[in-house]
């Protein structure tokens, strides 16, 4: 599970990243708002630990942007302002949990354990239009017809979806899926995200990967 906190004192980083490692999480973590929310916009995150006071843009600034952008990715937001009127806005605002500092270490690991329980739990399929992923069977179908996806098709078709209507460089995907054992190829994604339109696109009217010249792909029902 890969954490991204995103919080301006360093002692507090410190302390999370060595806890959270300790319990087994990969950790990343920006000091301001505006990297990261660069960092939770290009890279896939299983959770955010989001403080509300930081520079250049504060949390709920950095709240709205990814759950406008539609990353639904589970945030846990930190504040030492814990006022009912403070939880309110940074739950309504799109946050999943809200906890005040100071607080123990204890206590945020398990409200962590429940938003990945959570998370984990409605993520066992994904649908855009028509076209439906079961992950756990790891079977797809659009309009009902079954599609036959090798491994890596089915992966960089679950990454494409659950990063819908944003556009991800050749980079940005290669580095995700580096599972790909042939990824030193230089064009890897053109040959996947071909194959993929072969499956899913090419017998249907409506269109879902989309190539944005010059910068990359995404997967949309635009």
């Amino acid at each position: 599970m890969k954490i991204l906190i995103i919080e301006d004192d360093l002692k507090i980083i410190n302390f999370l990243k060595k806890g959270l490692e300790e319990e087994c999480y990969v950790v990343d973590f920006s000091t301001n708002g505006d990297e990261g929310l660069y960092l939770a916009s290009i890279n896939e995150y299983d959770l955010i630990l989001l403080d509300i006071m930081l520079p250049i843009k504060d949390g709920i600034e950095v709240c709205k942007s990814l759950r406008s952008s539609n990353i639904q990715t589970p945030i846990i937001m930190l504040t030492a302002k814990d006022s009912i009127e403070d939880k309110i806005k940074g739950l309504d605002i799109g946050a999943n949990d809200y906890l005040a500092k100071p607080f123990s270490f204890a206590e945020l690991l398990a409200r962590i354990r429940v938003q990945l329980r959570v998370s984990v739990a409605s993520q066992t399929k994904l649908t855009i239009a028509d076209l439906e992923l079961d992950l756990l069977n790891k079977t797809a179908t659009r309009a009902n017809q079954n599609i036959t996806l090798t491994a890596k098709e089915f992966a960089l078709l679950e990454y494409l979806i659950k990063n819908r209507n944003r556009v991800l460089s050749e980079t940005t995907i290669n580095e995700a899926l580096s599972s790909f054992e042939d990824s030193n190829i230089s064009n890897i994604v053109n040959v996947y995200i071909y194959r993929l339109r072969n499956k899913i696109d090419k017998n249907f009217e409506k269109k879902l990967i989309k190539t944005i010249r010059g910068i990359g792909f995404k997967i949309s029902e635009d």
